[in-house]
């Protein structure tokens, strides 16, 4: 069972987003976003999911190191890494991306 909640977060993008296709040729974004906890030295790395005709525009405008704006639903996945530990992270499937050109 899962449990979706909603985030508003700023972070920086860690690496230039990656541009799939869904079997039904809908554009799906992937990109990896740094957040720096306020008050704190930790940097919490989230997997941000765009679709759509945002998921292009992602694509064209974000690129490693620039700051940008998430609000959309967050997910706790893991999943078992080839060390054999339990691993977790945060997907988020975006419905609102704020970025800047400049």
């Amino acid at each position: 069972m899962t449990t979706q909640v909603s985030v508003t977060f700023l972070g920086r993008v860690g690496k230039d987003p990656e541009l799939k296709y869904t079997k039904n040729q809908l554009p799906v974004c992937i990109v990896a976003v740094a957040e720096n906890i306020q008050g704190t030295d930790l940097t919490k790395w989230h997997q941000v999911k765009v679709f759509g005709k945002l998921a292009e525009e992602c694509k064209l405008h974000l690129k490693k190191g620039v700051s940008v704006f998430i609000n959309g639903k967050a997910d706790l996945k893991s999943y078992v890494g080839k060390d054999g530990l339990k691993k977790e992270f945060t997907e988020i499937i975006a419905n609102k991306v704020g970025f800047s050109s400049f």
